[in-house]
């Protein structure tokens, strides 16, 4: 660690944050942490990262504050609420929001940052647990480009494809343009394993076999074993996944855009989330593969064997 290093605080410390803010550690910068659930920083300050009991107070005790929540209303929260990040943070210090949120609340907190001689930049992120993991998420950034170069040692620490879009705001909208891809790519996943299991084929061997070909995919690849092991678990949650796609649709709805695959996948992950238990876990607490779980149960109700 050099003297110069700027101090860090992370707020948010769930399935992908613990990953990313144990990277900055190993890279030596000097954290401190804060989540809403203290258990769930535990890895981090174990590793010597240290504790702050709110947000606001991480982001007065650091140069450079990351958050990574669950839902636009958390970071509107901790960003704008009473004794929040915005309103306790150093003047010169800079914010950035990695949390998939919406494009407007982005540029509401630029503004209000701007007030306060605060740098603030959307940075959401796509890769799930095992690019936090493996530090090569991508990172798509929207904000002034001095603020992002400020934040690019960070960015590369934690990422491997990193990009800045435009303005405040522009990193949301390329994430939402990236969550609509990824629910054409789910369906087409799932809907290909339907098809491969109706006409009895061996689940395994077309897998195989379609990831040699331009039907593979980083989903294919990575969600498609996870399915045919029973594995659930959420790289990225279906709860957090059906906020990103309504706020795509919503943003499509102000562009005057009608998706009509967007909107289909909206409706299949809210059936998943209210229809579907696994192993005692609701649907909305499993991971993004179990769309498979919805089709399997149609397909039961329709007389298939899966």
């Amino acid at each position: 660690m050099t003297e110069n290093q700027p101090r860090v605080a992370f707020i948010g410390t769930g399935v992908m944050g613990s990953s990313m803010a144990g990277h900055l550690l190993d890279a030596g910068y000097p954290l401190v942490v804060h989540n809403r659930t203290r258990s769930k920083a535990n890895a981090v300050l174990e590793r010597g990262a240290t504790w702050a009991d709110s947000p606001g107070e991480a982001a007065a005790q650091a140069d450079v504050t990351i958050t990574i929540v669950g839902y636009p209303h958390d970071v509107s929260e901790i960003y704008l609420g009473g004794a929040g990040i915005l309103e306790q943070a150093r003047p010169g210090s800079l914010v950035i929001d990695m949390t998939t949120s919406t494009p407007t609340l982005a540029v509401t907190i630029a503004e209000r940052g701007h007030e306060r001689q605060i740098d603030a930049l959307d940075a959401p992120v796509s890769g799930g647990d095992i690019g936090a993991r493996e530090a090569r998420l991508t990172i798509m950034c929207g904000g002034s480009a001095e603020a992002y170069q400020r934040a690019l040692p960070l960015f590369e620490i934690m990422g491997r494809s990193v990009n800045h879009l435009g303005g405040p705001g522009a990193g949301q909208h390329t994430k939402m343009a990236n969550q609509i891809k990824i629910a054409g790519v789910m369906l087409g996943m799932v809907e290909a394993l339907a098809y491969a299991s109706a006409a009895g084929l061996d689940l395994a061997a077309v897998h195989r076999t379609l990831a040699g070909g331009s039907a593979n995919s980083w989903s294919w690849e990575n969600y498609v074993p996870r399915i045919l092991s029973g594995d659930m678990n959420p790289g990225f949650f279906v709860k957090h996944y059906i906020k990103d796609l309504r706020i795509a649709i919503d943003e499509a709805h102000k562009m005057g855009l009608e998706l009509p695959g967007l909107d289909l996948a909206e409706t299949l992950y809210v059936r998943l989330a209210q229809e579907t238990e696994y192993e005692g876990v609701s649907g909305g607490d499993l991971g993004t593969q179990a769309l498979w779980l919805l089709y399997e149960q149609d397909m039961r109700a329709q007389g298939q064997d899966v």
